[in-house]
């Protein structure tokens, strides 16, 4: 009697730290395992991974194509009109490691406000080189490839590529 009422709690807290050791990564996600804030793996394949309990944490980015809507931006063309452009931003992490160093543990929330700055002013410099009907006619496709272009040499510092940028 004495001994199966030691044996259950025993049983139950084992139960408990090897459950606490198990977690699963998804196909749409890459996960970190951080042991006291450093990184000590990356986990990219689907399935199921192991951490030590109470020691190690897990975190866990989106590895798929992301949104990003862009605040109303005002930009003088080099004509001196004033243009009012919103925009919008595609993009992914690329190298998780690098992406956790930039951002810190805000993650994902904290990316679109760094990503956002990257994008105003290289929209900025771009569309400000240019007269306001350039920015208005057929030609927007090649400024918004070249806005994408020199966003995307910023953005590599944060581990993220930045696959398209748009003018509404």
């Amino acid at each position: 009697m004495n001994r199966s009422a030691f044996l259950l709690p025993v049983v139950v807290v084992a139960a408990l730290v090897v459950i606490s050791a198990v977690f699963t990564v998804d196909e749409r996600e890459r996960a970190l395992v951080l042991q006291f804030g450093e990184v000590v793996t990356v986990k990219e394949d689907p399935g199921l991974a192991f951490k030590i309990p109470l020691i190690q944490e897990v975190v866990k980015y989106d590895k798929r194509i992301l949104a990003l809507e862009t605040q109303s931006l005002e930009v003088t063309p080099a004509d001196d009109r004033r243009l009012v452009v919103d925009a919008f931003a595609r993009w992914r992490i690329q190298d998780v490691v690098k992406f956790r160093r930039a951002v810190g543990a805000s993650g994902i929330d904290g990316a679109p406000s760094r990503l956002q700055r990257i994008i105003n002013a290289e929209m900025r410099a771009v569309l400000g080189s240019v007269d306001s009907g350039t920015v208005l006619s057929a030609d927007r496709v090649a400024l918004m490839n070249q806005i994408r272009d020199k966003a995307r040499v910023q953005a590599l510092s944060l581990g993220v590529e930045i696959v398209d940028v748009r003018i509404k």
